[in-house]
């Protein structure tokens, strides 16, 4: 695991968390930290949110979920996991199927940014929208959400 600033961390997806359970199926949990086992590339990721319905966690397994059972995933960004998020987990989230990614980058080189990337296939995602800290992003069905990027802070 990778350290992270836990103020602008905690700061983010605290809010994010409580829009993502006004919109959610009820049999749907939205978990920090959650272990995710991503076969095709070997390995377990953690998200920093990871939203999948609660009876994939009552699986055979009690350590860890497939990665293919969330409906989306969210990593915010610090200096010290910008590459990993931005590049290998985005490829790793894609081939297990994840249908919607949701990158926060606070540290991004043209300014803070907000990106979702959607429809993956053969290990990569389409980009479906992009904007600065301060943007509206929209996140479509099954969530439906309209997220105000300015309640993210600036590191």
């Amino acid at each position: 695991m990778t350290p992270y600033s836990a103020q602008a961390h905690h700061l983010t997806v605290e809010p994010l968390q409580r829009r993502l359970y006004e919109v959610i199926p009820e049999a749907w949990g939205v978990y920090q930290r959650l272990t995710l086992a991503v076969p095709s590339r070997l390995g377990l990721y953690v998200p920093d949110l990871a939203v999948v319905p609660e009876r994939a966690l009552r699986g055979a397994d009690d350590t860890l979920v497939p990665a293919g059972k969330a409906h989306l995933v969210v990593e915010v960004t610090s200096t010290a996991t910008a590459d990993n998020d931005r590049i290998h987990k985005a490829r790793g989230y894609a081939e297990a199927g994840i249908p919607l990614y949701l990158l926060i980058d606070a540290v991004a080189p043209g300014g803070p940014t907000v990106t979702l990337y959607g429809e993956p296939g053969r290990g990569v995602y389409r980009l479906l929208s992009a904007g600065k800290f301060g943007s509206h992003l929209v996140v479509p069905q099954p969530f439906d959400l309209t997220l105000d990027t300015s309640e993210f802070p600036e590191r």
